[in-house]
């Protein structure tokens, strides 16, 4: 996939480069980061240079993962937002999985969910995504917030998901379906109505 860049009312999103280096590695310090989301700990400069130079070019490149950094019109980063579990995206079952992390000065201000709805946008209709995951460790109740802003159905709990530091988690998990946000699927939708037994 052709990296690309998506701009709302007050963000831009576009792929890391090189003047995003020591922003990325101060952002990673914040141990809320490093508590849900599985970066180095401790973070340094060469984590932030293999995040910006290798992991994010290689996920658009192989089509594994489509990850913008998030910036303010000024050029303030904001934080990292993507698809993410991309294999299933070019597959009948046409998904992906939304993920992101805030900067903590960054935070309740909006811009995760901005970005979320740019993201989601973009998936929905230049992608033809026609199912978005949200999933977290059970308890990051921030990112809950954020996935609930944009629409995500809570979908429950799932034992063991996540492997965080060596530990197995429960996650929580939530989708988002084009019709969630008023945009057509190309797969008709036939849910579940309690009545239509095997």
């Amino acid at each position: 996939m052709e990296p690309t860049t998506l701009t709302t009312d007050r963000l831009l999103l576009r792929p890391f480069d090189a003047r995003d280096v020591e922003a990325v590695r101060v952002a990673c310090q914040d141990p809320e980061i490093a508590r849900w989301i599985p970066v180095p700990d401790p973070y340094g400069r060469k984590d932030a240079e293999d995040f910006v130079f290798g992991v994010s070019p290689a996920g658009w490149r192989e089509d594994t993962m489509y990850n913008f950094g998030v910036f303010t019109k000024a050029g303030d980063l904001v934080g990292s937002m993507g698809l993410v579990r991309l294999f299933q995206l070019h597959s009948p079952e046409r998904q992906a999985e939304l993920g992101f992390w805030t900067v903590k000065e960054q935070r309740k201000k909006g811009y995760t969910a901005e970005a979320g709805r740019a993201v989601a946008e973009w998936a929905f209709s230049e992608l033809g995504a026609e199912r978005l995951e949200w999933v977290a460790e059970a308890g990051n109740v921030a990112s809950r917030a954020v996935a609930l802003r944009l629409g995500f159905v809570l979908e429950g709990t799932q034992r063991a998901r996540i492997v965080q530091r060596g530990t197995r988690r429960d996650a929580w998990v939530a989708t988002l379906l084009p019709s969630d946000v008023g945009v057509e699927s190309a797969t008709p939708y036939l849910p579940y109505d309690g009545e239509r037994a095997a």
